[in-house]
């Protein structure tokens, strides 16, 4: 990857404080649907002021999904407006605005038993769809979540969806503060018996990550979360959540194959499983810099 592409995730979101204060307003004072009809104008805005991420996209259409020079301009900005409309999902969500939804499930019941189980537990998701809104059914689990992300968003981003949010149980684990110390409080919350979410999608740098076949192409992954798995030796979920018609999320949860012995073959059984998932819900992938190596 080169170094323009590597210097693009910087763990903050889009949108700046003005951004996000202008959608929480129009969301509570005019609703949901009126905040997609803004974003409609909005996303256009995006196609030529942030040309890397629409090069990305471009390229993630024409190469790995196949598409066609005239579908790909309508694609290209269509991720954008299902990238807008997942984040004003999530201020939504954040806002108490629950009743605006609907909610699927995927293997709840199995999810339960294992997250139930006596052992902490390893959650490895992706920037797909709206991870967040799984807030909503986690309820009294959430005091045992802890997040491990890249926290750097901007201290008034961060004030303005905080005042906004309703009460919020889980704990981030941020790893641009020292890897020992996140490796230390990884290992105190799943002893404790609470579950640890990684996205399995993105590498930090270029010392941790491995290279797989992803969408016709040699991409590179993030191997921590799936040695640190293996290695603690508890039960492990993939975790999605994708955005469907009509304001309703989808939540799917699969269980690697219990004969999974090393990093390797559970690194390779997350990559089919996420593939699988952006073939399916290939708007909703939101990594907007060149995932795949030159």
């Amino acid at each position: 990857m080169d170094k323009a592409s590597e210097r693009q995730w910087k763990g903050q979101s889009r949108g700046g404080r003005f951004g996000n204060a202008f959608f929480v307003y129009i969301i509570r004072l005019f609703g949901v649907r009126c905040a997609y009809f803004m974003l409609a104008f909005v996303a256009v805005y995006f196609i030529p002021f942030a040309p890397v991420a629409t090069k990305a996209i471009w390229s993630y259409n024409r190469k790995r999904l196949g598409y066609s020079i005239f579908r790909s301009v309508w694609e290209l900005y269509m991720h954008y407006f299902t990238f807008g409309q997942t984040l004003i999902d999530k201020i939504a969500l954040r806002a108490g605005m629950q009743d605006r939804f609907r909610f699927e499930f995927d293997r709840y019941e199995r999810f339960l038993e294992i997250i139930d189980g006596q052992s902490g537990v390893i959650l490895i998701g992706a920037h797909v769809g709206c991870w967040e809104a799984g807030s909503v059914f986690f309820g009294k689990y959430g005091r045992k979540i802890n997040i491990v992300m890249f926290d750097a968003e901007h201290g008034s981003v961060r004030e303005v969806l905080e005042k906004n949010a309703h009460e919020y149980d889980y704990k981030v684990i941020p790893v641009n503060k020292g890897s020992l110390e996140a490796m230390l409080q990884i290992k105190i919350a799943l002893n404790a018996g609470e579950y640890v979410c990684f996205n399995g999608d993105r590498h930090i740098d270029k010392a941790s990550a491995v290279e797989r076949e992803f969408m016709g192409g040699k991409a590179s992954f993030p191997s921590g979360p799936f040695r640190i798995a293996v290695k603690c030796k508890v039960p492990v979920v993939f975790y999605y959540s994708v955005r469907e018609k009509g304001c309703c999320y989808r939540f799917m949860f699969t269980e690697p194959v219990h004969t999974i012995s090393n990093s390797d073959e559970l690194l390779n059984a997350y990559v089919a499983s996420l593939e699988e998932v952006v073939r399916n819900y290939p708007r909703q992938w939101f990594n907007f810099y060149d995932f795949w190596n030159k």
